[in-house]
């Protein structure tokens, strides 16, 4: 049954703040309530016993005042608004809502009791209620109030409507009745937190299912705070929900949009900065995984690796492929590809090196054919915890580089992550081009690079050179990838008279123009050689052709007179373009050429603005030889010089490029120190003398090619060589066969007496018939036998076929038909001819003459 119980401060009372007083049968005021007197300001003893129409009603007001009094004494219930003031004899200044009772006296006399409400204060709780059905009804977040026991005492229509059904459904719900079980309980936990404690809860994230749409997840942000009674008691908690899945879509699209932003300024500034194919490669992984994607794999076609342009099978996608780089953030094995995309040769995983191809029909070749990228799924597998059975995305993309597909990059997503989409599209697309940009570059200058090494490595000379009175040995040390070709050569060059050149050049600038350059004055530098021109014509002759290299496509560049001494040079015109002739496009070239003579056992050197040969004595320190430095070659305008230098027996002789004694980290007086230093401490083999030469001194530093070129001169002994001076007259000829002939018999060659007896009758003839002067008759013996005949006429001889008629001019052809070679060079005093011999080895026939001069006629 109801129990008597104090209500708790709070209700409506509170709010609306009713009054209470009582009329007497003579219509005064008899009772007067405190809540009267606080709320009309008039203390009870100012109106008890007064007339209510005197004392509160305005003078114009009293006559219809005292007829309502009147009807109420009769019996009559009345309800009005009545205006009052609060001091007597004032103006009204309130308005009040009277709701008057008739009442009786213990006597049964006729009384009244009066409620009094104060308008402004019920018009306020009016306004005051409207505007909260306003808000609560047409607010277009969702609106709930829940009670102290964490009930729901309302909902408005958004709500309702979010999660189905009407308002009054969920009267008395609890958050268990609209959430899933793991957010009802963050839900609930909230709200008695906040109850608790009173502290807020603004923009709880809430995840839900709409009702009817199981698909469809959406997220509420949800703000909680305590609601408080008139007296300030706790009386629950109010709950503004709004539905916020858009703009985490949107907030999710835009940090995707900065993450695909931050990935390409990152793909932009270490993407290209090496030009190793697998270097890039795996940039471009180091790029994508972890932060795009959870594994990554790059192929290239193997025919592009292998410098065809467009191998067979390119255009269709069914080319070999080689995987040059992979990376994974989920495991070390490589790439298990799905099943649509796997290689020919099986579906397990293609490690790195690995040469593959994909079938015709599979996404990977389809890509490859019609370069476009393809989303392909992942697969479910049964077969264990193999990597390819995780994969459920992967974004096959072509690596497109000029119009032309240069291979393929796969990423791809595990489970648990998002699949890709049409924005992971586009930026694996972006990402692709860039590096396949970078490869393609990378290919081309290893392309270029490749062949600029081949083309130097075969202008080298060829295994061990040989030279007569000297020991050779010599080393080429290529630079790095990274400092590109050099043009360093070196040469040993034989001479006529067993002589030989010696050659260390320079060509300043890297990379095919350089090797070409090389190339070039290399070969000059043999043929200018075999002209037998001394050394400082040979440096002038290949200052010209080094100066004639240099121009442009259209044509070579005019070359600057030279300026005669005590003049100044003329300023180079300029070409059809307005651009001045300038030594940046001339080929400019360092380069030593020195030539060995082992019977005088003499060397004469020129220089071309190289660094100095190296001479070191038997029991003495390492010497620079104090050559002439003179301009690099293409410069022009000054003469070269030469100096002759005694190279006795044991001697070393060293030949350099500037990468062995110069680099960064050591400058070029420190280098040519320590180079001395180690030639100083080189008494040992020639070959064993290189390799400690190259390990003394710092040859790892890549800046430069390093060319070393060491010989060790013995000469030739006194008993290989025959020299004898002649006279000029007819019974030199016989004196001259009997020379040879007793000179070959001593040094045991009498299977080459009589071929030689005859050459050199016809060498002799020939300078008492065309020459004049003393005649000189010299045979060397070393690797072959070299026959010299020297006369004072300047004049050259010149080989001619005689007709059958002709009674002579056969004997330079038999000189050339029965001799390994031949030919003729100035001397200072004359000239000189002569001719070689292959020394007998026991298995080939020599050329019988009698068969030579038959087959003349």
């Amino acid at each position: 049954m109801p129990l008597w119980q104090s209500s708790r401060p709070g209700s409506i009372y509170d709010y609306i703040r009713v009054a209470s007083f009582s009329l007497g049968p003579d219509g005064r005021i008899c009772q007067w309530s405190e809540r009267a007197a606080e709320m009309l300001g008039i203390p009870a003893r100012h109106a008890i016993g007064k007339d209510p129409i005197e004392a509160f009603v305005p003078r114009e007001l009293r006559e219809t005042g005292r007829r309502k009094v009147s009807e109420i004494l009769d019996g009559r219930e009345w309800t009005g608004l009545v205006p009052y003031r609060r001091e007597p004899g004032g103006a009204a200044d309130g308005l009040a809502e009277i709701y008057v009772m008739p009442s009786e006296t213990e006597d049964g006399e006729r009384a009244a009791v009066c409620l009094v409400v104060d308008v402004r204060a019920l018009r306020g709780i009016e306004t005051d209620l409207a505007a909260s059905q306003a808000v609560f009804g047409q607010s277009p977040m969702g609106f709930t109030l829940f009670g102290t026991d964490l009930k729901l005492l309302r909902v408005n229509e958004r709500f309702a409507t979010t999660f189905g059904g009407p308002a009054a459904k969920y009267r008395g719900a609890t958050p268990h009745d609209f959430l899933p079980r793991p957010e009802a309980e963050r839900m609930t936990a909230a709200l008695r937190r906040v109850l608790d404690t009173g502290e807020p809860v603004t923009e709880m994230q809430v995840v839900g299912l709409v009702p009817g749409q199981e698909e469809d997840r959406r997220r509420w942000s949800v703000s909680l705070y305590r609601l408080h009674g008139a007296s300030g008691r706790p009386i629950g908690v109010a709950a503004l929900a709004s539905d916020v899945t858009g703009r985490r879509r949107a907030e999710r699209e835009a940090a995707n949009a900065r993450r695909n932003l931050a990935l390409l300024n990152e793909a932009g500034a270490r993407i290209g900065n090496s030009l190793d194919l697998e270097t890039t490669a795996r940039t471009l992984l180091d790029v994508a995984v972890p932060q795009f994607c959870d594994l990554a794999s790059v192929d290239l076609y193997q025919g592009l690796l292998s410098g065809d342009e467009a191998p067979p099978g390119m255009t269709d996608g069914s080319a070999e492929l080689r995987r040059v780089a992979f990376a994974s953030a989920v495991s070390d094995a490589p790439l298990a590809t799905p099943t649509c995309c796997v290689p020919d040769d099986g579906p397990g995983p293609v490690a790195v090196g690995a040469v593959h191809r994909y079938p015709f029909n599979s996404p990977c070749a389809g890509a490859l054919r019609t370069a476009q990228a393809q989303i392909i799924p992942g697969r479910e597998s049964d077969d264990g915890p193999e990597l390819g059975a995780v994969v459920h995305s992967t974004l096959a993309v072509p690596m497109v580089a000029r119009d032309t597909v240069v291979g393929l990059v796969q990423f791809s997503r595990t489970k648990g992550s998002e699949p890709f989409g049409e924005r992971d599209t586009a930026l694996a697309v972006e990402l692709a081009a860039r590096a396949a940009v970078c490869i393609d570059n990378a290919r081309l200058y290893r392309r270029e690079h490749e062949r600029a090494l081949i083309l130097q490595r075969s202008l080298l000379p060829p295994g061990d050179p040989e030279a007569a009175g000297l020991d050779i040995a010599c080393r080429y040390l290529p630079g790095t990838t990274a400092t590109e070709v050099g043009g360093d050569w070196f040469d040993v060059i034989e001479l006529p008279g067993h002589r030989t050149a010696l050659v260390v050049g320079d060509v300043m600038g890297r990379g095919l123009r350089a090797a070409v350059a090389m190339g070039e004055l290399r070969t000059a530098v043999r043929t200018l050689a075999l002209l037998d021109l001394e050394p400082a014509e040979v440096l002038s002759a290949l200052d010209e052709i080094a100066r004639g290299l240099g121009g442009t496509g259209e044509g070579r560049k005019p070359r600057t007179p030279r300026s005669r001494p005590g003049t100044t040079a003329p300023v180079p015109e300029q070409s059809h373009h307005g651009r001045t002739a300038d030594l940046s496009e001339v080929y400019l070239a360092t380069c030593v050429y020195a030539v060995y003579d082992p019977v005088t056992r003499r060397c004469t050197f020129a220089n071309a603005g190289h660094l100095p040969p190296v001479l070191v004595e038997d029991g003495e320190d390492a010497l620079l030889l104090d050559v002439p430095p003179g301009m690099p070659l293409g410069v022009g305008g000054e003469p070269f010089e030469e100096i002759e230098v005694d190279l006795p027996d044991g001697s070393l002789l060293a030949l350099y490029t500037d990468g062995l004694v110069e680099s960064r980290d050591h400058p070029l007086d420190e280098g040519l120190q320590a180079f001395r230093l180690a030639l100083s401490d080189a008494d040992r083999p020639l070959e064993d003398a290189c390799d400690h030469v190259l390990s003394a001194l710092d040859t790892s530093h890549g800046e430069d090619d390093i060319a070393l070129l060491m010989a060790r001169v013995h000469g030739l002994p006194k008993d290989a060589v025959g020299d004898w001076n002649l006279v000029s007259e007819p019974r030199s000829v016989s004196r001259a066969r009997e020379l040879a002939r007793e000179q070959l018999t001593d040094w045991g060659l009498e299977a080459l007496v009589d071929t030689t007896e005859l050459l050199v009758s016809e060498l002799v003839t020939n300078a008492l018939r065309h020459g004049h002067g003393e005649i000189r008759l010299r045979l060397l013996l070393d690797r072959t036998l070299v026959c010299e005949v020297w006369d004072a006429d300047l004049a050259q001889p010149r080989r001619r076929r005689a007709r059958d008629t002709d009674e002579g001019g056969r004997g330079l052809q038999l000189v050339g038909l029965l001799s390994a070679g031949w030919g003729s060079r100035r001397t200072p005093r004359g000239k000189t001819v002569w001719f070689e011999l292959a020394l007998p080895d026991g298995e080939s026939e020599p050329v019988d003459p009698t068969e030579a001069l038959l087959s003349m006629f």
